[in-house]
């Protein structure tokens, strides 16, 4: 099967890529000229081609011959003017959806989200029947439904098109997504604890499983016109969750401070970005060093941790023992505080 994946430089684009390869498909990446390739060089067989979304001649070059369009590339930012948006969410999507079926292809599988159908409100256990909704939360929100409900319109017979709405997608080689946001807030002491003392569950997506999501809606012959949740099965507890998310230390080059969490001990393993990290089990201990532990890819250098001053007024001091690796910090001991001023 030859297949085109937008925002295939992105971050499910890219696992797309990845699930389309493992399955044997002939690989297109639509990517623009200044798209980080590092990723897509690694995978053997992707055919790279360079255009933009709004260049309708370079989106005909790039739909030529294909048999499924996955459409991810999308303006996920949270600033932007109206405009901006429409442009890269709506007009994009409907010149896509032109070009694929002016190039033969059969299917076209809609990277949609969650936001498309989302009131502010908690909305628990609900299922794809829920309908849009008369206000939008915000203009991502906006554009994606109305991206979506072009797309779902869209399906005729010979063209099936459906829609994919992965809620909360987690995992590898998330740089810039919701996850990591939230994740630098807290390790920084500027996220507030919103929870009202209650459990905050959530449903999320693993990469993976939103990837193969795609593929299999891809070669279903019950999709047409419908879009579909998507979801890991487990419920998630939002603050357990955060504490123990392994790309707290990925990539990491200094100590991390966080106002509301301290990891104490290892407990879990998972294989992360070229090597086996360590998932700290937190508590709710406040503490202005968080000793995530991740394996290094090289022996560790050590250096002087800063003093410093946390958000909370705490203070502490330099204390040996704290080392460096290209992977991250290590803290062997919790750190020395002196009292508060």
């Amino acid at each position: 099967m030859k297949t085109l994946v937008t925002g295939a430089s992105g971050f499910l684009g890219s696992h797309i890529v990845d699930e389309c390869v493992r399955a044997g498909d002939s690989v297109r990446a639509l990517v623009r000229p200044s798209s980080d390739l590092s990723h897509l060089r690694t995978v053997p067989g992707v055919e790279i081609v360079h255009g933009d979304l709004k260049d309708r001649a370079s989106l005909r070059a790039a739909t030529e011959g294909v048999d499924v369009v996955y459409h991810s590339a999308a303006r996920v930012l949270d600033y932007g003017s109206r405009a901006q948006f429409w442009q890269s969410n709506v007009t994009a999507t409907e010149s896509l959806l032109e070009a694929a079926r002016a190039g033969g292809a059969g299917r076209f599988v809609f990277v949609s989200s969650p936001s498309a159908v989302m009131t502010g409100e908690d909305q628990y256990d609900i299922d794809e029947s829920r309908p849009y909704p008369q206000r939008h939360l915000n203009l991502y929100s906006e554009t994606k439904a109305a991206a979506e409900s072009i797309v779902l319109a869209a399906d005729a017979p010979g063209f099936t098109t459906c829609a994919i709405r992965p809620r909360g997608v987690w995992g590898p080689r998330d740089w810039h997504g919701f996850m990591p946001k939230l994740l630098a807030r807290m390790l920084d002491g500027r996220m507030p604890d919103l929870s009202g003392g209650r459990r905050v569950r959530t449903s999320l997506c693993y990469c993976t499983n939103a990837a193969r999501a795609c593929l299999l809606a891809a070669r279903s012959g019950r999709v047409g016109g419908r879009a579909y949740f998507v979801a890991d099965r487990e419920r998630t507890d939002v603050w357990a969750f955060m504490a123990r998310w392994p790309s707290a230390s990925a990539g990491r080059r200094r100590p991390v401070r966080s106002r509301r969490w301290c990891a104490m001990r290892s407990s879990r393993r998972s294989s992360w970005r070229g090597g086996c990290r360590t998932w700290p089990t937190a508590t709710r201990r406040r503490c202005p060093g968080t000793p995530w532990r991740c394996s290094p890819a090289r022996p560790p250098t050590t250096r002087a941790r800063p003093s410093g001053t946390s958000a909370t007024g705490r203070r502490w001091t330099s204390r040996p023992g704290s080392t460096c690796s290209s992977s991250g910090w290590t803290r062997s001991a919790a750190p020395t505080r002196s009292s508060r001023k």
